[in-house]
């Protein structure tokens, strides 16, 4: 894994980054349905996971993030850090899985990882996450309309945040809601659009 820095004098976002991170700070997420209907025959989390994780390797506006010192610079490669339920406890854990462009490799090292940590509860249940993971959560009980997170520091984490919800059946489909938050100052709507839409794509690819 890199860290790449930005040369944000030669940064075709500076201009936008400067506006939204600087003197205008903004965050925003949005809601979808995706149709899940050709998942029905794979294990969901798993390849919702690869699902996020394959788009979000793709494009560096969801791999751009800040490092110790506060420099803006790009993530080579980004790894989901996910979050799964303690029934007895009510509580819940984070697992992460590394990424492999392979589906059914990625599946296998989540079930690894579920085998080893499933278990294990408190907010890090998979210890030493590295620095390129971003956050996914699943709300099974619920389906919504609209999800935000609203953080403190928000304004300053610029790494997409990814929740998902119960799905629901309709006329014979099956969808599931996604919320994707997102730092303005590095994503804009067409970003987050082609990141919604290329998802689309793929899960209609990985149930063929």
């Amino acid at each position: 894994m890199d860290f790449q820095l930005i040369e944000q004098e030669a940064w075709k976002r500076k201009e936008y980054f400067d506006h939204y991170f600087k003197h205008v700070p903004c965050t925003y997420s949005i809601t979808v349905k995706l149709d899940i209907t050709a998942l029905k025959d794979k294990k969901l989390y798993p390849t919702l996971l690869y699902g996020l994780t394959t788009i979000v390797n793709r494009h560096e506006e969801f791999r751009t993030s800040m490092n110790e010192n506060g420099q803006v610079g790009v993530f080579s490669e980004m790894m989901p850090c996910y979050t799964i339920f303690h029934k007895d406890s009510q509580t819940f854990s984070n697992l992460w899985t590394a990424y492999t462009t392979d589906y059914t490799e990625f599946c296998a090292r989540y079930q690894e990882d579920m085998e080893r940590y499933g278990n294990t509860e408190g907010m890090m249940a998979k210890p030493n996450a590295p620095e390129n993971t971003f956050p996914v959560s699943m709300i099974p009980w619920t389906t919504f309309e609209g999800f935000n997170l609203n953080l403190k520091n928000g304004y300053d984490y610029l790494l997409p945040i990814f929740t998902f919800g119960k799905y629901q059946q309709d006329n014979g489909k099956y969808y599931i809601p996604l919320s994707v938050q997102v730092h303005h100052a590095v994503c804009d709507g067409f970003h987050t659009s082609r990141f919604i839409n290329e998802l689309q794509e793929l899960i209609d690819t990985l149930g063929a």
